[in-house]
């Protein structure tokens, strides 16, 4: 903890004896440098085993934001232009009506393609090959461009299949975060798809919710979210119900912690995802980010033409590169400069280029909150009244 940045450590604190936190971390750092490291609780409640230092934990879509980051090197290199469609690097995309869709579009959530209708399992998760025909078959559920919603699991394969295409030795996005983003920032833990060589030891285990604790807590997400969840005919069950899963902590399963699942799975910890915004909200580096990917990461975007509404979330939100943006209520950072991601459950991380700041927040009970969860909240505000 680096002096000053004690009100941080006072709020984590806090979170134990006041919010219910079992098990968490924080990691923040600013100008390149860290300034809270933070971990406590418990890895698993059934055996009070307490979460250490090198503890590993499921994000769930705070893993989206770290995706993006395989997509945004790859635009450093000259690979991949956001604004070219997305047939130039994949072809097969163009079906169904696609043919236009731009990569800017596709990570921004506008491209219409939020439910894979292709029955989809593990096995068929493991075969990239197999998974890039089906979600290149999709059809759009909306005009691309016109209206966004939230591409909650989907966007995580299409980005997947999109830096195999454009990376000069097609590699896994798992694969290339693991090689050009974790190894040259001193060999950072982050995993899509968990080595069989990490002890299940080292790993915290999400808390299981039964419905009956569940539904007390829905009080706290937006009531049309809600509603349109209760009808598993409507655009916002379908984006989360392939594959097939008994509730959120089905990811947490070992047949699904050794998947690469971008949009939902990665693994790591607080330092780790702290420290990979870190590296992402400046140029050069050991990235060596161009100054141009970065204006992309930071322009704000402009809306599809039928506004922010969301049509799976059912509010307004922003994104923009595979990140989320400040917007309406959810505000994060001093800008809105500021890109990030939040994952279910409360965790959350992303870069303040304005400040120099990177911050990560990741716990293993899962609270009800579409953004803005108390524990973080708290923690990142601490973080902002030391700057």
């Amino acid at each position: 903890m680096a002096p000053g940045f004690e009100g941080v450590r006072r709020e984590f604190e806090r979170n134990f004896a006041q919010r219910g936190e079992l098990g968490a971390a924080c990691a923040a750092f600013v100008g390149g440098e860290k300034v809270v490291d933070l971990w406590g609780g418990v890895l698993d409640v059934r055996y009070d085993t307490p979460w250490q230092k090198d503890t590993l934990v499921l994000v769930y879509s705070t893993s989206k934001g770290l995706a993006a980051m395989t997509l945004a090197l790859a635009h450093t290199r000259g690979w991949l232009d956001y604004d070219e469609r997305v047939v130039t690097y994949w072809p097969e995309f163009g079906q169904a009506g696609k043919e236009r869709v731009t990569v800017r579009q596709l990570l921004g959530h506008e491209a219409g393609v939020p439910v894979i209708d292709a029955p989809l399992n593990a096995k068929v998760l493991a075969d990239f090959d197999r998974l890039g025909e089906l979600i290149a078959r999709q059809k759009p559920l909306w005009e691309p461009g016109s209206r966004h919603g939230y591409h909650g699991v989907s966007l995580g394969w299409y980005m997947g299949e999109l830096i195999r295409r454009v990376d000069p030795q097609h590699r896994t996005l798992g694969r290339f975060f693991a090689e050009e983003i974790a190894a040259p920032l001193d060999g950072l833990e982050l995993y899509f798809g968990l080595p069989e060589e990490v002890p299940k030891e080292r790993l915290a285990r999400i808390e299981r919710i039964g419905p009956l604790q569940a539904v007390p807590q829905l009080r706290h997400l937006p009531p049309r979210m809600i509603l349109a969840f209760a009808n598993p005919r409507s655009v916002s069950s379908r984006t989360f119900a392939n594959p097939r899963m008994r509730g959120l902590s089905a990811l947490d399963r070992s047949e699904y912690r050794r998947l690469e699942f971008p949009a939902g799975g990665a693994i790591g910890t607080a330092r780790g995802i702290a420290r990979a915004y870190s590296a992402f909200s400046r140029p050069g580096g050991a990235l060596e980010l161009s100054s141009d990917t970065l204006r992309q990461l930071t322009r704000f975007p402009s809306p599809p033409r039928r506004g922010w509404f969301d049509e799976v979330l059912r509010v307004e939100t922003a994104f923009s590169l595979g990140f989320a943006r400040p917007h309406s209520v959810f505000r994060f950072g001093s800008s809105e400069r500021a890109f990030g991601h939040p994952g279910a459950g409360g965790s959350f991380a992303f870069a303040d280029p304005d400040r120099g700041v990177s911050f990560a927040y990741v716990m293993n009970r899962l609270g009800f909150y579409l953004n803005d969860d108390p524990r973080e909240k708290a923690l990142r505000d601490a973080l902002y009244r030391a700057l």
